[in-house]
């Protein structure tokens, strides 16, 4: 009996170590073969938080507003296109486009170059850009009702007509806003939070950029882009519209626009785009990054650290636009 308890204590111990090294191998396995639980539910945004949300863009033309949503949903992609613009800010029209027509950028985020100046708010509010991102992946009805919303409450203060840099046109309860010269698109400028009659709340850790944002409760136009240079390419201006019909969306080259960032995560669709996110998970882990609602950017923990970085981020640089037809309207 003295030689069989150890015997038997060191086989039992043997059993269980096999037992823990089969069970992790079956768990190495399933990881692999796509068996990932589904990433947490984030809960949906309020009707208010999306108006918060899109204050500092629902007031641009149609056209911006679709790039803006499409490159917002690949917030990685819009600081290199920052970093790369601050290197070649000399570049300016056509030089400029051919430059960029080179990169591998995403549509949406190339479109954005044409407006260096609302690309470099995107890059320097960066938590505020993956929140915008995310929302209208995951909640493109409610967001698309928030643009108008807020479009409606700015013509109520009286802040939203046709001038002469733009036109605004409403059908039922739609409100169309375009440039009113084609080849030239002016970015109104405005206090997002005040703009729109009662003072709404600061996105947190969101601040103006220079050239975008006006002291003031109306609306100015400072700086107009010429968008000409870039109509030859398939990302330039004339290939970008929102189609307010229906449940509203992006429109691009006459499709609706398909987002196929690996950055914000569709959670509405996440079982059938299951195997790729799977993958790009797991090179996120390997490389110690979350894989939340907001994969790399840990639902805006990276991003909302890099929101603080301030105008360093482009330098204050407004290349690309020129004054004309500026002051309050």
């Amino acid at each position: 009996m003295r030689v069989f308890q150890p015997n038997f204590q060191r086989s039992m111990a043997l059993l269980l170590s096999w037992a823990l090294v089969l069970m992790s191998a079956r768990e190495g396995f399933a990881f692999q073969a796509g068996e990932l639980p589904s990433p947490p539910q984030a809960a949906k945004q309020s009707p208010e938080q999306l108006q918060q949300l899109v204050a500092p863009i629902a007031l641009y033309p149609d056209a911006l507003v679709a790039q803006v949503l499409a490159g917002a949903t690949y917030p990685e992609q819009v600081v290199e296109a920052g970093k790369w613009m601050e290197k070649h800010k000399n570049l300016q029209g056509e030089k400029l486009a051919k430059e960029v027509n080179k990169e591998s950028w995403d549509p949406g985020v190339k479109a954005l170059t044409q407006f260096p100046a609302v690309l470099a708010n995107m890059n320097h509010n960066l938590a505020w850009t993956s929140e915008l991102g995310d929302a209208w992946v995951n909640q493109p009805q409610d967001l698309n009702q928030a643009i108008q919303t807020m479009r409606q409450r700015a013509r109520q203060a009286g802040n939203l007509k046709t001038t002469p840099q733009q036109t605004v046109n409403t059908s039922g309860n739609t409100i169309v806003i375009q440039p009113a010269t084609p080849e030239v698109v002016y970015v109104p400028q405005y206090d997002p939070w005040l703009v729109y009659g009662d003072p709404l709340a600061v996105f947190p850790g969101w601040y103006p950029y220079p050239g975008l944002y006006w002291d003031d409760p109306g609306i100015g136009f400072g700086l107009g882009f010429g968008v000409g240079f870039f109509g030859g390419f398939g990302w330039g201006w004339n290939h970008w519209g929102y189609d307010w019909h229906g449940a509203g969306r992006v429109v691009y080259n006459h499709d609706a626009y398909v987002s196929r960032s690996r950055t914000i995560v569709d959670r509405n669709n996440f079982r059938a785009n299951r195997e790729d996110f799977n993958r790009a998970s797991a090179a996120r882990a390997s490389a110690g990054m979350s894989s939340g609602a907001f994969s790399g950017f840990d639902h805006g923990g990276f991003a909302r650290a890099s929101s603080f970085r301030g105008a360093s981020s482009f330098g204050g640089f407004h290349g690309g636009g020129f004054h004309g037809g500026g002051g309050r309207r």
